[in-house]
């Protein structure tokens, strides 16, 4: 029958998936041969080799993870713990993961970090352990540390990180954006448009007291003899981007605002409009990230870029390497971020003037 399922017999009920000894009976070998064919072993003879191909495209068998795992012996899964899937940056590291992960077939399962509590923590390591294959930690955040210090020795770990203050040890791999250098340019592109200091709506710094933006933002002013204002404490939504806005509005003085992400700017640019300070023309702004809708804000957002989903990819780059055995663990990579310059910084304009 033309356009047959073959997950679906005649009568259209479901039936089991087909396995890789259906397989092996089909194309008469023995299931380790099928095995061998599916991960390019190459030992098989190219005859063999055709008539087991061919019976898997007639049979529709999907060489799915866990087949992959039953044929090599090896689990080929990743576990990625997470206390959050929903903001901007961690979603796009677990895309970046299960995209680089799918490529190679393996499965990703996420374990959400619900809370700081050591023992809640413990008992998700635990629980990711004996999952078997390997592990990610998103430690962006007091959950995400206290998990990636609890990992077992000898669990294969990747930690994706802040940016760290000295170079980690080389016993486990990092990774991390350059938060740090991406905050420094940012703040240097506003002072080169003629404002004399540029303040800071910071996002909450989840490891440490001062983040490493906040660290990046106050080095750009100190190299060029800028004051330095008292950094205004964000959350990480719009709404806290919107409180810091009214508070920042009231002074005429300002006229540069870096925000610790795009959620913050947005909020910002909203309370500017509210209290009648034009965005560029009164106040220039810019986010961080580099999130979908910066683009398309009212004026659109200058920002910086961050390769999020690149730093899973990388994440899970070095795991992978770990888990097959062959290469090397390389050096802790770093995520290089991007300014993009749009609508929403210019000149600053003097009192009752053009911009200057």
């Amino acid at each position: 029958m033309t356009g047959h399922n073959p997950g679906m017999n005649v009568t259209g009920h479901t039936r089991r998936s087909v396995s890789i000894r259906d397989v092996a009976t089909a194309a008469g070998v023995s299931y380790q041969t099928v095995s061998r064919v599916i991960n390019d072993h190459p030992s098989v003879k190219p005859s063999t080799r055709e008539r087991v191909l061919a019976a898997i495209d007639e049979l529709g068998f999907r060489r799915n993870a866990t087949a992959l795992a039953l044929a090599s012996g090896r689990s080929r899964a990743v576990t990625v713990l997470t206390a959050n899937t929903t903001h901007y940056g961690y979603a796009s590291i677990l895309q970046g993961i299960e995209e680089a992960a799918r490529a190679e077939s393996y499965a990703v399962g996420i374990g959400v970090l619900e809370s700081a509590d050591e023992a809640a923590v413990a008992t998700e390591v635990r629980r990711a352990a004996d999952a078997s294959g390997g592990l990610i930690v998103i430690a962006y955040d007091p959950p995400g540390v206290k998990a990636l210090a609890a990992v077992p020795a000898d669990l294969p770990v990747v930690g994706v990180v802040e940016t760290p203050t000295s170079p980690p040890g080389g016993d486990r791999p990092w990774v991390w954006t350059d938060d740090r250098e991406a905050a420094y340019e940012a703040t240097r592109h506003l002072l080169s448009l003629g404002h004399e200091t540029v303040h800071y709506v910071a996002i909450p710094s989840s490891t440490r007291r001062t983040s490493a933006r906040t660290t990046g933002w106050r080095q750009a002013l100190k190299e060029a003899g800028a004051p330095e204002p008292r950094p205004v404490q964000g959350r990480w939504g719009p709404a806290g981007g919107h409180a810091a806005g009214l508070k920042l509005a009231q002074d005429p003085q300002v006229t540069a605002i870096l925000c610790g992400n795009d959620d913050l700017a947005l909020g910002v640019i909203r309370a500017l409009h509210e209290t009648g300070r034009a965005v560029p023309g009164d106040v220039s702004v810019a986010g961080f990230d580099d999130a979908p809708h910066s683009a398309y804000l009212t004026p659109s957002l200058t920002t910086v870029r961050m390769d999020f989903t690149g730093l899973g990819r990388s994440a899970f780059a070095l795991l992978h390497g770990v888990l097959e055995e062959s290469a090397p663990v390389a050096p802790h990579p770093v995520s290089v971020p991007e300014l993009v310059m749009r609508e929403s910084s210019g000149r600053r304009r003097p009192a009752g003037g053009r911009p200057a």
